[in-house]
């Protein structure tokens, strides 16, 4: 049957429902009342008075017809509002133009309390079944499908309300499952307020009784990141298309009408109609393909396991592919552009796969529940990657690997952003959050098993131990220490709340409380308890406390009682973290007393989240302390600390004992210490560093930095701490003083004084960059060019020497460009390009940089693309700034996905902070067009852009362009607002004694 047979008969079972349901409902009273009136030829007084009682009669029910014609009416308002009265015309659904769906709504007063005008769908029906036929016209990108719904009435409805976005429906039809006979339908309607689609029957459906719901729609395939839309690539000149979806968090509605909610669990068949020129992937294998007249194919894929809405996954494509099979029969597969393919761009990636899948088996014990786990390589997506079971699509540039010009950040980049997606197919795939208030249960164990899963495919890099430190607590510590920061379980009270829940909380600090909770309870111990927990809920939804009741009881199967949702409830519905002081107390040398306060940049600002000031927040605090001198430290010691003052004995304290708090920075929260203790530690680290172990080193100096940036210590202590880094020889350390030094240099690059900065800068800097020089050139070097911790040590030291000026550094960087100009060979070390390519285009002059804007036009590797483009951020000149910044937003020049880290890199450095404020404010409606459903990248632009702003103009500015937007109650605008504010006070408060000191420390 052709397609526009399937459409006729798609409209016509509707019409032919409507129809009979008008019959039964009235419709055919006018030839009753037309037997009732006939008017005899007898003309007697009798007939007569019987004919004007007839009259009367007429006239009184034909008043009667009109009332309970008008409560119908007035009853129809308010069970929908659409325009047209006509229930089986397209004429009552919204009108569907390719464009955006019009969400007015203005009679939204008389729709409460109805089943569609909820936040969450009505629990009354459940899917167990979908079958989804599409298809897909790639000549004109549009697609139409037909869904076949098996639905349970859990509770006698007359209503089914499922959803449904941006989609054209041409017809709907209810039967009772098995059955051919349709149920009236007295109307459907979409509501676009809640992207829903209503079905008012005109009989109830009945308990216990299943259904099934027939939906026949289309719409375009969107030229956009969300839903079912379309990207393209150029290879050979030839520029070619596909199509993929990404329907997490909430737009598989975009492309079929469903219950996408986490909790509707349901078996998928999809079936994929498409043009043999290109293939079809889909979360399952194919099980029969057949091909059609007119070059037409149909893939019937393999029913999936129950599973959610958001990680069914389909795509078109005409990629090529390699594939490997595991130990256990899984076949692995990665499809990307034949081009990319053909280098062997993704080998890398393949290969993990297939390791990773056996580690999560054996450290689960739970085997991978699908037949195959396809890879799919896209140009233009709106997130690294996604989960899809069984066919997880990842943009180009977080998979592909060249090792000619890869650094080891990106290499451990694409391992990681592997890892986390693998870690779904069993945290959000198999075991799903029962709703998105507990999202962070999936992101948080994916981020977290990015650093184990390092660990086991490259022990020597100790991810877990060190790079978990700088890389996620530390960062995700800053967000979390605002007063507009939240709880990282929230209520989800409206669905413009899901997407802001996929934030740097749920992912970063879900991470670090899990990994907070695995040392507490011994690694091995929360191994077992993670393997009870998926077993439990396999193939359905959990949430936080179903963890935290297997987490206890495999503590109580070891004799143990810990009670683990009491401890973790209040780190995980309190935003924030504490601040735990430790001190000597005054009355007892050897004992410490140790308090804690909710850690604020702004401590004396009460939570917005929260009717109760800072200081009414508490958390159980796993504390662990050591203590010791200049020659070794105690084995640590744990206590619990669960008041706000408590005194504890830890051993014998003399004068010169420090002691040493969060060993390993295990816990999520930051340690202060009385002034003498600090003096002990810097002391420490200046006579042997070594004794504190790598990870303290790291903390210390991040924990002084963040403390004295929010004016809990003199400004002097962390400028003190980071003296001894002459004797740093791990990179660890060094790594956590680059952040805070650039950090605080953005905020001071445009004082007067900005030259002592960067001279105290070098005086620590330079003897390792002497030590430790240049990589070896491009020729000679692989990914990891010598050991990991040598060649990230050394790039760190090359970033802060060329950042802040050491002579040599810029000679050399402008070199190896210069050299690079001139022979056409590109041998600068692929670890410190990005250094280069900045420095040169800093220093030299405009020409450099029209000859890196070619080289990114004519780069076909996608990391070299991305480092290239970056690097033009740069440039000193406010002409080719402006310039670039035009440029990102040409979707042929720059990938979407690109164009935010363009903007971000100007506003990084002094000379384009104002340019990219100026042309964020100026672009702002094209930001929201283009990206204002994927609310993360949105929070990225918006906090790159501004969390520099520094000065009173600028926060004004900032607060005016916000007061104009309407977009006050914003979650990233607060936010941003919160930081620029910060910055403003610093520069009041703290700068001037930041200054003194180091105009002290340069005399001396």
């Amino acid at each position: 049957m052709t397609l526009d047979g399937k459409r006729d008969k798609s409209m016509s079972f509707t019409q032919m429902a409507i129809e009979e349901d008008s019959m039964r409902n009235g419709r055919g009273l006018s030839d009753q009342w037309a037997d009732s009136v006939v008017v005899r030829p007898r003309t007697t007084e009798r007939h007569i008075t019987v004919h004007r009682r007839l009259v009367l009669g007429f006239a009184i029910s034909i008043l009667g017809l009109i009332i309970v014609t008008i409560i119908a009416v007035l009853l129809s308002v308010k069970f929908e509002e659409c325009g047209n009265e006509s229930s089986a015309r397209a004429g009552n659904t919204t009108a569907y133009n390719g464009g955006k769906i019009n969400s007015s709504n203005p009679n939204r007063s008389k729709t409460a309390g109805q089943p569609w005008a909820q936040l969450r769908l009505p629990a009354s029906l459940r899917p167990s079944h979908y079958d989804l036929n599409m298809t897909v016209f790639m000549d004109n990108f549009t697609f139409s499908g037909v869904v076949s719904i098996q639905i349970d009435c859990v509770k006698s409805t007359r209503y089914i309300v499922l959803h449904a976005d941006k989609l054209r429906i041409k017809g709907v039809e209810v039967t009772v499952a098995n059955r051919s006979a349709p149920l009236g339908i007295r109307r459907y309607f979409l509501y676009p307020q809640n992207q829903v689609l209503v079905m008012i029957l005109t009989h109830d459906l009945k308990a216990h009784q299943r259904y099934t719901v027939t939906i026949n729609s289309g719409a375009r395939i969107a030229d956009e990141l969300l839903g079912f839309f379309r990207s393209s690539y150029v290879t050979a000149g030839e520029r070619r298309y596909l199509a993929v979806t990404q329907f997490s968090p909430t737009h598989a509605r975009k492309a079929f009408p469903c219950f996408d909610e986490p909790v509707y669990k349901a078996t998928f068949r999809i079936g994929i109609k498409y043009q043999d020129t290109y293939q079809a992937l889909s979360n399952m294998p194919v099980d029969v393909t057949t091909h059609e007249e007119g070059g037409w194919v149909t893939d019937r894929f393999v029913q999936t396991p129950r599973m959610s809405t958001y990680y069914l996954a389909w795509a078109i494509c005409n990629f090529t592919y390699k594939e490997t099979v595991t130990d256990s029969g899984i076949t692995v597969g990665l499809y990307a552009r034949p081009d990319a393919i053909q280098q062997g761009s993704g080998d890398y990636a393949l290969n993990i796969t297939k390791r990773l899948l056996e580690f999560y088996e054996d450290y689960f014990n739970i085997s991978y529940s699908l037949p195959k786990l396809d890879l799919l390589a896209v140009p233009k997506f709106p997130y690294a990657a996604m989960e899809n079971w069984g066919l997880s699509v990842f943009v180009e540039e977080r998979i592909l690997l060249d090792a000619e010009v890869s650094s080891i950040s990106y290499f451990l980049d694409v391992t990681m952003v592997v890892i986390h997606e693998i870690c779904h197919q069993w945290f959000g795939d198999l075991v799903t959050p029962i709703w998105w208030d507990d999202v962070w249960l999936k992101e948080g164990f994916a981020h977290y098993f990015e650093y184990i899963g390092t660990d086991y495919l490259h022990p020597e890099f100790n991810m877990e131990k060190q790079r978990f430190l700088t890389d996620n607590l530390h960062e995700v510590m800053v967000l979390d220490g605002l007063a507009t920061s939240h709880p990282i379980s929230q209520e989800v009270l409206q669905a413009t709340d899901i997407d802001r829940v996929f934030d740097w909380i749920a992912y970063k600090k879900g991470a670090a409380l899990i990994r907070m909770v695995a040392n507490f309870m011994g690694q091995n111990v929360f191994q077992k308890g993670l393997q009870a927990f998926l077993t439990a809920h396999m193939y359905g939804n959990a949430g936080r406390n179903d963890l935290w009741n297997k987490l206890k009881e495999t503590l109580q199967k070891i004799g143990k009682n810990i009670n683990i949702k009491e401890v973790m409830d209040c780190w995980t519905l309190q935003m924030g973290y504490p601040v735990v002081t430790i001190v000597r107390n005054e009355k007892n040398v050897d004992i410490l007393t140790v308090t804690q306060e909710h850690f604020l940049y702004d401590h004396n600002r009460k939570s917005t989240n929260s009717t109760a000031s800072n200081s009414g927040y508490l958390w159980k605090i796993p504390l662990s302390v050591a203590v010791g001198n200049l020659s070794h430290i105690s084995t640590e010691t744990m206590i619990w600390i669960n008041n706000k003052t408590e005194n504890h004995q830890i051993g014998m304290l003399d004068e010169n004992i420090w002691f040493l708090g969060n060993l390993n920075q295990t816990g999520y929260f930051r340690v202060n210490y009385d002034l003498k203790n600090w003096r002990l530690l810097i002391e420490q680290l200046m006579t042997k560093p070594e004794v504190i172990s790598v990870g303290n080193r790291a903390g210390l100096i991040d924990d002084a930095f963040n403390l004295a940036r929010a004016g809990y210590l003199p400004q002097s202590i962390p400028l003190e701490v980071i003296k001894y880094l002459y004797k740093e020889k791990e990179f660890l350390p060094w790594h956590a003083a680059s952040n805070v030094l650039l950090y605080l240099d953005r905020l001071v690059d445009r004082n007067k004084e900005y030259n002592i900065f960067k001279q105290y800068v070098v005086q620590q800097v330079a003897s390792m960059y002497l030590a430790l020089g240049w990589p070896e050139d491009a020729a000679n070097s692989s990914v990891v060019q010598a050991s990991y911790q040598t060649e990230e040590l050394r790039r760190k030291v090359l970033l802060l020497s060329c950042k802040f000026g050491i002579v040599h550094c810029h000679t050399k960087a402008t070199l190896l460009l210069s050299k690079w100009m001139e022979t056409g060979q590109n041998r600068i070390p692929p670890n410190v390009r990005d250094i280069v390519y900045c420095a040169g285009i800093s220093l030299m002059d405009d020409n450099v940089w029209e000859f890196i804007w070619s080289k990114y036009q004519s780069s076909t590797v996608v990391l070299e693309s991305k480092i290239l483009l970056e690097s033009l951020a740069c440039s000193k000149n406010p002409l080719l700034l402006s310039r670039l910044l035009n440029l990102s937003l040409s979707s042929q020049l720059v990938p979407d996905q690109n164009v935010i880290d363009v903007i971000i890199h100007v506003a990084k450095y002094s000379n384009g902070r104002d340019l990219a404020w100026k042309f964020f404010q100026e672009k702002w409606s094209t930001f929201n067009s283009r990206f204002g459903e994927a609310l993360f990248i949105i929070s990225r632009l918006i906090k790159g852009v501004t969390e520099f702003l520094s000065t009173e103009v600028e926060f004004n500015e900032l607060k005016s362009f916000v007061k104009n937007l309407r977009k006050g109650e914003d979650a990233s605008f607060t936010q941003a607002i919160e930081i620029v504010e910060s910055n403003v006070r610093w520069h009041d408060q703290l700068e001037d004694e930041l200054f003194q000191w180091l105009r002290n420390s340069l005399s001396s």
